[in-house]
């Protein structure tokens, strides 16, 4: 065996590699990895135990990647697959048929919500128990250790016994927790192999030697027998994986049994729990135990088939009473799935002496810690506990809750752990990695790391955990008591409570630009409290300052993790960073030689640049300072506020809406603060193009237009200057930063013309810029009706809908969002596709979709991922019945002689106009009024109670490439052959890149990307072409930084065509590997379109049926610069490193599709339809 620092996911997907011979998957967080990982090895040429390369194949959706594995299986090879929550849903049907056939799959599942009143990508088991019914045999690991090692058992048995397995684990807590394990070698996994049984496999698979027939239609009269003959197979099997856990404890010394009992010998009170919360209760029985207390706990492995014999048989004698807790919810059952098994397994054994109660605890990986086990212990001791209850949550509206009042703490003494509070992209989490890799390499050490991350993309918080210690950590819950807590983010010391986990005398780290006698200012009063309180020692380093000299911008996670080593005192430091400096080479070498000198000049410098502060006696005392008074919206109070201090979990069940609803422009509340510099506007260099704000990824940066009056009352020093156009004479113009929430991204500098704007640290700005821009906003009225709204102008003068997302910072999607809102949004609904766009516009507590002056904005939903297409299409049909029931409610009236005329011809005006976007809002307003004047009108209560369907609505389906391309285009191609008025935005990253860039049909020839580690070998789908082919849709592809005006006029002819329309839109992304940085994202769709790589173009139907030129091609011929184009993206730069020879072939051949497509087009264009 050898000790590796593994996840969980890498843990399963080791064993999956050595046993399975093809591997058909689809992408899904955070299970992704298995399959990357298994496509790396392939690429390598590891070589499973069969001696042979394991096959990895993508698939479009997690239903292809089933039906792939079925019929991998029954061609005879042994096949495997990965996945989680709203993909396991999609692959049950083919699950029926796999058991059905008696198919050896084997899939492995980091188990997860399934989306209910809301998404969520952390771990339950909603998925795994939805599964029950489909014959699949269950079997459960509970930590990092046992997912490798009962993957083992999965295999083997599913061979042994010819079912099929689905091995489960805890999304989150054991796929991403890193642990120090032991590993089989291959050789070993080879020994274990029923080399018989899988030839009587292979014998089985279907071949035209010895032909027959699987899956045929069966009759009343016999598909009852039929599905009975297989019970055999699952009376045996228990037994055949007792077997192989008997023969993989000979080999490593680590027992397993079907239900493993943990505890007192003579236990009174029992938990029967299954994944990673049994490690919790373990660490706790010994803690109880060692109270006197006679607990115990039933570790479930194999949950299908349940074995009720094995199950009593582990019971001691002495219980009176059990707990059995589920980690999902069933609603309306008379319990969850695993009580309503062990009440069923107690009443057949006779053993109605125990008192049975069960409950729920840790929905969406909420934490499951020892206070908790021990509540419920508690409860159990009581004369009326409480069945049916939560633990972990507090309850005040059906108060099924537990009281969780004693906080214990049972982790060993000798455990060293550390808390790292990061901002996603500044490489924290990938430093705890690290740091866990060199440490638990160490003789005798073993590690954990656990990680947290807001859904906020590269500008969210991320917290990273560590644990230290001398023997194998179980500790499957949040640290508490941490020896070590850095603050990589010093803008989070007014957000989080950093220190509330910081144990006393424990060691405080800041990355800060800030002296010592800063502290005092800086720091607020609760902070200097703490520290004063635990008497910590504290320590800064302007890590940032250290990053910026060596060219590194904000990356920081080799100089904070150099600290680490030098503060922390785990292991020697100059041996730590040793180990660094090689992890440093093997990580960067593919960016160049240059980064990693980089990188290491870093670390160099690090130690000497630590700081220690001294902690005044004084800060014990320190009182809190005055908060400005004002009113906050009950939902930002209540919820957001809260959750955003990371204090979600004290939340009682009364203040949320039970359907999951949040209300509009939350975001604006937030003041992330996590830009280093703003830009800075200079009046004078200003030509009042308003780019600067139309290409803003996030909306902070936007015009504002003052007249006489408001630039009289003006702050001091707030520079305006007259505003261009005679429809703006008599005004004055200004450029307003929002420097709370701006990213710092850099784009409105990179692009602006005159130069007017450059990038200042944030501190230099706050002061002035908050007082201008409150006045922007609280004194400065909207004057949106001055310019043509479908101009740059003219767009930018209206309020954007989305503001403040999680974007990353430069994101190529938000403005092509945020731009239609400024065209549209306040008629707008939205069908978003599961993705990048649903997680940064709509994570909880954020909505970024806002409101305009008049309380008009997008309406948003989310049904799933593969299905938004038809999300939307329902959405178009609602509204249209609706509008057309309004219609004959009209007409009736009109008709009606009795009705004013003056009704009659408001509601004439309004029937006249109902297809028209804007006639159709100014003369239903009208037409409201005039029934309002005339209540006797025939149907107008209905249609005053209407009023909200007289003006055209707007509706687009938005989603990522992943969705549009791949598992969502049968239905993408449905819903746009229908002739229906409904609009697509099809946001093109050419990559999954809400996952981590994983290949999609989007993604072109030559490109790296997960899944394509070797460089994709086949050229990428042409959407819009394909769907020109109808001749009934509007389709147009777009690049924003390339014809801003271009874009503008394809969305507007979008929605003013009265049929179905689809816009791509290029979007560069983080995934993409921008050498220049996401800073320059516009300026690389400018690129791309100059060098041909990406096309612009509008094909309009309703101008064929006017007779004329249907296609615009609206970009020149390519430029010949598509080489210096792909050298700037390490997706293609990646290739021509790692296999130049084969980047010389694909190179060429990518420039000869683009000159093919261009001059396609400009064929096309000379004709009036395709």
């Amino acid at each position: 065996m050898s000790k590796q620092i593994v996840d969980g996911c890498t843990a399963a997907t080791y064993v999956a590699y050595a046993l399975s011979e093809v591997a058909t998957i689809y992408p899904i967080t955070p299970v992704a990895s298995m399959g990357e990982i298994a496509d790396k090895w392939n690429v390598a040429g590891r070589l499973n135990v069969f001696g042979a390369p394991m096959q990895v194949r993508e698939m479009e959706s997690e239903l292809g990647a089933a039906g792939a594995t079925h019929g991998a299986l029954v061609a005879g090879a042994l096949a495997t697959t990965f996945t989680a929550s709203q993909g396991l849903m999609l692959m049950l049907p083919n699950m029926f048929k796999i058991y059905g056939e008696l198919l050896p799959a084997v899939f492995h599942v980091g188990c997860r919500t399934v989306a209910s009143h809301a998404l969520s990508i952390f771990g339950d088991h909603q998925d795994v128990m939805s599964c029950r019914t489909t014959g699949f045999t269950m079997l459960a690991s509970s930590s990092v250790q046992e997912t490798h090692d009962l993957a083992v058992v999965a295999h083997l048995a599913a061979i042994a016994g010819s079912l099929p397995v689905l091995h489960f684990f805890d999304g989150w807590r054991t796929s991403n927790e890193i642990s120090t394990i032991d590993m089989l070698p291959y050789d070993s996994i080879a020994s274990l192999v029923d080399r018989d049984a899988v030839a009587r496999f292979r014998s089985r698979a279907m071949n035209p030697d010895r032909p027959d027939l699987r899956g045929s239609a069966q009759n009343p009269d016999v598909f009852f027998q039929n599905r009975e003959a297989a019970n055999r197979y699952y009376d045996a099997f228990p037994a055949i994986v007792q077997q192989y856990m008997d023969r993989l404890a000979a080999l490593t010394g680590r027992q397993y049994h079907l239900f493993d009992y943990v505890g007192d010998p003579e236990a009174t009170e029992l938990i029967v729990a299954i994944g990673s919360s049994c490690d919790v209760i373990e660490e706790t029985i010994g803690y109880l135990r060692a109270q006197g207390r006679r607990v115990g706990l039933i570790k479930v492995r194999l949950f299908r088939p349940f074995s009720e014999k094995d199950l009593v048989a582990a019971i001691p004698a002495s219980v009176k009473s059990i707990a059995v807790i589920d980690r999902t919810k069933e609603p309306g059952a008379a319990g969850e799935p695993l009580y309503l098994d062990v009440a069923a397994a107690l009443r057949r054994a006779g053993r109605n002496d125990i008192r049975l109660i069960g409950g729920r605890y840790g929905l969406a990986s909420k934490d499951f810690d020892p206070s908790m086990v021990k509540a419920i212990y508690d409860e159990l001791l009581k004369e009326n506990p409480k069945d049916g209850f939560t633990v972990g949550i507090t309850d005040d509206v059906t108060y099924r809750s537990l009281d969780v009042t004693d906080h214990i703490v049972t982790c060993p003494d000798n455990l060293r752990q550390a808390v790292f509070y990061g901002m996603g992209s500044d490489g924290t989490v990938g430093a705890t990695k690290q740091a866990a890799a060199i440490i638990g390499s160490e003789p005798g050490l073993y590690a954990q790391a656990y990680f947290h991350y807001s859904a906020k993309k590269s500008g969210g918080y991320t917290i990273s955990e560590l644990r230290i210690g001398d023997a194998p950590i179980r500790s499957a819950y949040g640290i508490e008591n941490a020896d070590y807590v850095a603050c990589n983010k010093n803008t989070y010391v007014t957000r989080f409570d950093l220190t509330k986990r910081l144990r006393p005398g424990g060691t405080f780290v800041l990355n800060s630009p800030w002296t010592a006698a800063d502290m005092e200012r800086e720091l607020p009063a609760s902070l200097r409290r703490d520290l004063a309180s635990k008497k910590a020692k504290f320590y800064n380093i302007d890590a940032i300052a250290i990053a910026e000299s060596v060219g590194l911008g904000v990356r920081i996670n080799t100089i904070m993790l150099t600290v680490y080593f030098r503060l922390a005192g785990v292991v020697d430091f100059d041996k730590a960073v040793d180990a660094l400096k090689e992890l440093i080479k093997k990580t960067y070498i593919h960016e160049g030689g240059y980064v990693v000198d980089k990188n290491l000049k870093a670390v160099d410098a690090a130690a000497a640049a630590i700081k220690e502060i001294e902690v005044p006696a004084s800060w014990a005392d320190a009182k809190d300072e005055a908060q400005p008074a004002y009113k906050l919206p009950d939902f930002v109070a209540k919820i957001a506020r809260p959750c955003l201090r990371l204090e979600g979990d004290s939340l009682p069940v009364s203040v949320f809406t039970p359907d999951g609803t949040m209300p509009a422009g939350t975001t604006a509340y937030e003041k992330r603060m996590i830009a280093v510099k703003v830009p800075e506007w200079d009046v004078d260099k200003c030509v009042e193009c308003t780019e600067c704000s139309l290409v803003c990824a996030h909306a902070a940066i936007r015009p504002y237009l003052l007249d006489a009056a408001e630039k009289a009352a003006a702050p001091a020093g707030m520079t305006t200057k007259p505003a261009h156009g005679t429809a703006l004479a008599g005004l004055d113009f200004r450029i307003q930063v929002f420097p709370r929430d701006c990213t710092g991204c850099g784009s409105c500098a990179v692009i602006c013309p005159g130069r007017a704007l450059t990038m200042q640290p944030i501190a230099t700005q706050l002061a002035a810029q908050d007082k201008m821009l409150d006045y922007c906003l609280n004194h400065v009225t909207v004057k949106d009706g001055l310019v043509k709204r479908a101009t740059i102008n003219g767009s930018q003068f209206h309020t954007p809908m989305l503001e403040f997302s999680g974007a990353c910072a430069g994101c190529g999607e938000t403005p092509y969002v945020k731009l239609l809102t400024q065209l549209m949004g306040e008629r707008m609904l939205i069908a978003n596709a599961t993705g990048c766009s649903s997680i940064w516009g709509a994570n909880y507590p954020s909505n970024a979709y806002s409101t305009d002056r008049f309380g008009r904005g997008p309406a948003w939903g989310n049904s799933l991922f593969e299905d938004n297409a038809e999300y939307g299409f329902g959405m178009a049909a609602a509204v249209a019945h609706r509008r057309d029931y309004l219609a004959s409610l009209a007409q009736k009236a009109v008709a009606d002689k009795s009705t004013d005329p003056a009704v009659a011809d408001a509601l004439k005006a309004w029937l006249d106009a109902r297809a028209d976007a804007v006639l159709s809002a100014e003369t239903g307003k009208k037409a409201v009024e005039a029934l309002k004047n005339a209540p006797a009108t025939v149907g107008a209560s209905e249609m005053i109670a209407m009023a909200g369907d007289f003006a055209k609505k707007s509706i687009w389906c938005i989603g990522g490439d992943g969705w549009a391309y791949d598992i969502g285009f049968a239905g993408l191609d449905h819903v746009l052959a229908q002739n229906v008025d409904i609009n697509v935005l099809v946001m093109d990253t050419e990559c999954y890149s809400n996952t981590g860039g994983q290949t999609s049909k989007a993604t072109p020839l030559g490109a790296v990307a997960k899944y394509s580690a070797d460089g994709k070998r086949t050229f990428k789908k042409d959407l819009g072409r394909m769907m020109m082919t109808y001749g009934t849709v509007y389709v147009a592809s777009v690049a924003l930084g390339a014809n801003y005006q271009q874009t503008i006029n394809a969305l507007v002819e979008a929605d003013a065509y009265a049929g179905p329309s689809i816009v791509i839109a290029y979007c560069p992304c983080i995934n993409h590997g921008i050498r220049a940085g996401m800073g320059n994202s516009i300026v690389e769709e400018r690129r791309a379109v100059s060098s041909g790589y990406w096309q612009l173009y509008r094909y309009n139907p309703a101008l064929a049926a006017a007779g004329q030129k249907a296609l615009s091609v609206d970009a020149p011929k390519p430029d010949g610069s598509l080489g210096d184009f792909m050298d700037g993206e390490d997706r293609y730069a990646d290739l021509k490193m790692l296999d130049p020879a084969e980047a010389a072939i694909l190179r060429p051949e990518l420039e000869t599709r683009i000159d093919d497509i261009y001059a396609t087009l400009d064929y096309l264009k000379s004709a009036p339809k395709l």
